[in-house]
């Protein structure tokens, strides 16, 4: 076989032609291509690191909420790269966006539940209603707060039970936060005996108060006869604490005002019923 005319100089030019015209149609595209994604690239990192360099300097960011934001933002930016990379080399882009914006919202009617609590758990992360170590009573349960991420709530009951709740279930209802302010009231209501001495037994009250160091001054407490009520004069004492003596001190107090009152001579009523009895005559 006479393979001398494959390479003449006709043929040769025309590969190279071909060569030179496939390069300058297709090499321009890959290397615009390969550009946009090394800057893409670039610039995604470089947003990611920007947006948690921002968030750190505030305290009302959580720390799991920096790093999904700067996370969303660089695949954000890397998305639109990466159509940027294929509209570079002709493919219609307009049709995959469209495809990809049916499966999303395919995908989010499927994992509605788990968006909300997403979404709950971000706005919970944001305003912070609830903080790690803090007592609250949210979703009609109450306990500590031992983690929030951003799909649900663990709490920890005072008898160290876990309780796990989803955060949309949180966000839709109210909190009430136990821990929130730095100090406490504690209310007593002590009842004495219409027989005994009102301004004795207010004293007492406040010897009790005097020798512990725990009730704040400001705001002072107070003491006031609230309730005449049916077997006792019922005193109300209000005492201003710091959040972490609350239950201490009413656990101490309670025992202390019993005991104070039974030095003074000082009578606690509890409830009692007079039972009359009448002899009848019998007439026969």
């Amino acid at each position: 076989m006479d393979t001398s005319n494959l390479f003449d100089e006709s043929n040769v030019d025309a590969l190279i032609s071909a060569v030179i015209d496939a390069f300058t149609t297709y090499g321009m595209s890959v290397i615009g291509g390969i550009f946009i994604l090394i800057i893409g690239w670039m610039v995604a990192g470089w947003a990611k690191r920007a947006v948690r360099r921002v968030l750190s300097k505030t305290d009302k960011v959580d720390a799991t909420l920096r790093g999904f934001f700067s996370s969303l933002v660089r695949y954000v930016i890397l998305v639109f790269v990466v159509i940027a990379v294929l509209n570079q080399f002709g493919v219609q882009t307009a049709s995959l966006i469209a495809i990809f914006g049916a499966a999303g919202l395919a995908i989010g009617l499927a994992l509605q539940g788990t968006l909300s609590n997403v979404a709950a758990g971000v706005m919970l992360l944001i305003f912070r209603p609830l903080r790690v170590g803090q007592y609250v009573e949210v979703a009609g349960k109450a306990g500590t707060v031992v983690d929030l991420n951003l799909f649900t709530t663990e709490l920890a009951t005072p008898d160290n039970v876990q309780i796990i709740i989803p955060n949309n279930a949180i966000w839709g209802t109210s909190v009430v936060n136990y821990s929130h302010h730095g100090t406490r009231r504690v209310d007593f209501t002590l009842g004495i005996g219409y027989g005994d001495d009102m301004d004795k037994a207010i004293a007492t009250i406040e010897s009790v108060i005097a020798d512990d160091p725990r009730p704040l001054s400001d705001p002072a407490h107070q003491i006031v006869v609230g309730e005449l009520a049916d077997s006792s004069v019922n005193l109300i004492v209000r005492i201003w604490v710091r959040a972490d003596d609350y239950w201490p001190l009413k656990f101490d107090f309670t025992k202390r005002f019993k005991e104070r009152f039974d030095a003074e001579g000082i009578s606690i009523p509890f409830p009692q019923q007079d039972v009359h009895m009448y002899t009848v005559a019998n007439s026969a």
